[in-house]
């Protein structure tokens, strides 16, 4: 049997209907932003496989970190131990996260950062015997596929076979350009209607929504209004953080401190399933008590892991350096003249670009469902000419790894201008 034939049949794909799809491709090595196919096929990974590998496949600086920890000391469990690795992690991400962050906890991928997040924010009023059990959340959000994490997001296909079984969850419209005052509103009527523990949301970006942007103000004001209430607010920078919108952090931008920050994908530069959910130090103190059941009873088998703490202390040294600070503005300039560019097209509605996001509308002449016919076309096209593209939609982005050569870049563009007149 080949790797094809064996995959369909032993293996269940995300996001895939196994029915209709075409097989997978076998991907045998990566280096830099490129993969190359069992058949020695090139591609260009446009996307950093998912927003995971801001420094490149095969990244050596990170692996020799890997392989060091893993002749010392590959895993312990950390209830009721450390290890100098988290705490180096923790020492290091506190120095550039948002001053008001004080406490970090260990869990494994984004949705869990975010569970860990929201299950804080309604324990948070429970400890100090207030009633609330509302979560605040934007239209069209994505912050992940476990319960809680899914209860938060707003695109309903992922979410309707669950319908009845989730937390309270009331959404509220993004403010993007000419709506802010229609979601101040939206938030302030949400809250005097509602018992509310908190607001999560992607900050300045939210990205399976098709990279839709917003201001640094408008959240502000939103992140002052549940201040002023006493709504916690938690960041879900799974995606934006670590140099994605130009500056370490979305957060970093905006006036206002969040109460929580989710952090993922690109902590440990694409290698080891790691995440974090950071905190104030007012919302540990709500769970600091001489009752054992005002703790958070949350742990994963796999917490700040020693080999992934190796894997994040690498990849945030790295994201320091001049290098990576000259990559990020090179592509932020790139995308910025191929957006001056591609805007002036006929079949283009929108173009927009935040630090090395990029993300272009294409016309359609029907509203076009996530992963509707235009959608298939064009990641078929983008797969036959060796770029690695996952529209959303009617909408094309790019998120490339860092160390993305302007050659890499160029071909990139010319493919996507080569997509929108076949559309």
């Amino acid at each position: 049997m080949t790797l094809t034939e064996k995959d369909s049949q032993y293996l269940w794909h995300p996001y895939t209907q196994h029915k209709t799809s075409q097989a997978p491709i076998v991907i045998s090595k990566g280096e830099g932003a490129l993969l190359w196919d069992e058949n020695g096929k090139e591609y260009i990974d446009a996307i950093a496989s998912w927003w995971v590998n801001p420094f490149g496949h095969s990244n050596k600086f990170i692996a020799n970190a890997i392989y060091k920890q893993l002749t010392t000391l590959e895993h312990v469990l950390f209830g009721g131990f450390t290890h100098e690795p988290a705490i180096k992690v923790a020492e290091k991400l506190l120095e550039i996260l948002p001053k008001n962050q004080q406490k970090i906890f260990f869990s494994d991928n984004g949705s869990t950062a975010v569970e860990v997040a929201i299950k804080v924010a309604l324990q948070y009023f429970f400890n100090k015997n207030e009633k609330r059990t509302t979560i605040i959340a934007f239209e069209n959000a994505f912050h992940g596929d476990t319960f809680a994490a899914m209860a938060a997001s707003g695109i309903s296909f992922y979410t309707q076979a669950f319908q009845g079984m989730f937390i309270d969850v009331v959404r509220i419209p993004v403010p993007v350009k000419g709506k802010e005052q229609e979601s101040f509103d939206a938030l302030k009527n949400v809250i005097e209607n509602h018992n509310c523990a908190g607001f999560i949301f992607e900050p300045l970006v939210q990205g399976a929504a098709g990279m839709v942007m917003y201001e640094p103000e408008a959240l502000a004001k939103l992140i002052q209004i549940c201040g002023q209430n006493k709504v916690l607010t938690i960041a879900d920078e799974v995606m934006t953080g670590f140099g994605k919108t130009g500056k370490n952090f979305a957060m970093d931008y905006v006036s206002e401190e969040p109460d929580m920050i989710c952090l993922s994908k690109a902590l440990t530069g694409g290698t080891i399933p790691m995440a974090i959910t950071t905190f104030t130090q007012e919302v540990f103190d709500a769970f600091y008590d001489d009752d054992i059941n005002k703790a958070l009873f949350h742990g994963h088998t796999f917490t700040a892991n020693p080999t992934g703490c190796a894997a994040a202390l690498a990849s945030m040294e790295l994201l320091q350096t001049e290098e990576m600070q000259v990559n990020i503005k090179r592509i932020n300039a790139s995308h910025l003249n191929f957006q001056k560019k591609i805007e002036k097209h006929s079949k283009v509605i929108t173009a927009r670009t935040l630090g090395v996001i990029f993300a272009v509308e294409i016309k359609s002449d029907s509203v076009e469902s996530y992963y509707g016919s235009m959608r298939t076309k064009l990641y078929n096209f983008f797969i036959e000419k060796g770029v690695v593209l996952r529209p959303v939609g009617n909408i094309v982005y790019i998120l490339p790894p860092y160390i993305m050569t302007d050659e890499q870049l160029s071909k990139v563009y010319q493919t996507i201008e080569e997509a929108i007149e076949i559309v």
